[in-house]
């Protein structure tokens, strides 16, 4: 992730933050492929000092398995490098044995939160990332910096939850590719949106969905506190 922007410089700071918080990481490559970006994660990684895994995905892409060779025995290694596994999280394979040595490495510990807690973000959050996650389905390869969400209205009543959110881009063009023809994809992304709330949330939901132009708010770190990104 390119290190000039404010935004990227926020979410680095973030996930550099958490590398020290953890008892393992898991690194996610690609099979076939090892970039730039790749390389400043590992060093971070190894940087922290925290036991690793490398978790190569996509291995179904691949049709002679003979050709994963020299690119497994190319990849760096490190002392705090415990081993590569290689999974198709498409097809499943590898998966489950993933899954049980994430959790052979838990340490045993008294519940952090009660046993009907969900998670400890606020509701509002929560609905941000609902409106998210369906624009990250339809735009993961348009647009998969240059927007954020905001919510702008969240009014509880017993029957039902009315919600606003304003969708941020950097450009009046990435506002019509937003939008779509006719409005049917922002029509179809907040009824997407609305069916998980309503679900998460356990009651009807009004949405309300705005695309809006703020240019160069990835670049301004007043702007990034504005809509919710903490400064590390």
């Amino acid at each position: 992730m390119d290190g000039k922007r404010a935004l990227n410089q926020v979410l680095n700071r973030t996930a550099s933050s958490s590398l020290h918080d953890v008892d393992a990481v898991f690194m996610l490559v690609q099979a076939m492929v090892w970039n730039d970006d790749d390389q400043r994660t590992f060093e971070l990684v190894c940087k922290s000092g925290t036991p690793f895994y490398m978790v190569v995905n996509k291995v179904d892409k691949i049709i002679k398995k003979a050709d994963m060779l020299p690119y497994l025995t190319k990849l760096p290694t490190h002392d705090a490098l415990k081993d590569v596994l290689l999974i198709s999280a498409k097809s499943g394979d590898g998966v489950e044995q993933l899954e049980s040595l994430v959790a052979s490495l838990m340490p045993e510990a008294p519940f952090q939160f009660g046993e009907d807690d969900l998670t400890d973000r606020s509701s509002r959050f929560l609905a941000s990332e609902a409106v998210r996650e369906q624009l990250t389905r339809f735009l993961n390869a348009e647009l998969p910096y240059s927007l954020t969400v905001e919510i702008e209205q969240f009014e509880e009543s017993p029957k039902l939850l009315r919600i606003g959110a304003v969708i941020w881009v950097e450009k009046s063009s990435q506002k019509g590719i937003i939008i779509g023809k006719g409005g049917e994809r922002l029509k179809e992304v907040g009824s997407r949106a609305r069916q998980s709330m309503e679900s998460l949330f356990g009651n009807k939901v009004f949405l309300q969905l705005w695309v809006r132009v703020k240019e160069g708010w990835a670049d301004d770190e007043r702007a990034l506190r504005s809509l919710g990104y903490e400064k590390q």
